[in-house]
């Protein structure tokens, strides 16, 4: 999912880590990673018992119109996880205060949807709704 892609937090964008290696989830019973690739159907429960272990979790959006990331990243944070989450893939400017919303730290995207919606408009997207986000943050679970 990486080769030249562009990370996209709300301090703005950032390149990524080539030395940052995510493992699919069928590789857990084989070593302990500190980061973890899921697809939309992977069932985010075959993930609990390594939760403690786990620094990172990239969830796939293989194409604009799946959603279901944003369930994953929201069951994972329910499940306990505080570590960094990824939504890599399609996604774009608009999308970006509903995968801060479902709990996702960043955004992993092709550099080309990069220099089309630049580092501007992703910050305004986080900006326009950050009113929201604050108060659905502070809601009990």
């Amino acid at each position: 999912m990486s080769g030249g892609n562009v990370v996209v937090t709300e301090a703005g964008f950032a390149t990524v880590d080539p030395g940052e290696v995510f493992v699919p989830l069928t590789s857990l019973g084989v070593a302990a990673p500190g980061a973890v690739d899921l697809l939309p159907a992977d069932d985010p429960a075959a993930l609990a018992p390594h939760l403690g272990q786990i620094a990172a979790i990239r969830i796939a959006f293989p194409v604009f119109s799946d959603g279901r990331g944003f369930t994953l990243a929201r069951d994972l944070r329910r499940m306990g996880f505080n570590g960094r989450l990824r939504a890599a893939g399609h996604l774009i400017a608009d999308q970006y205060p509903m995968a801060l919303a479902c709990g996702f730290d960043e955004v992993e995207i092709a550099a080309d949807l990069a220099a089309r919606q630049t580092e501007a408009d992703w910050q305004h997207a986080a900006r326009r709704s950050s009113g929201y986000l604050d108060r659905l943050r502070a809601a009990p679970a």
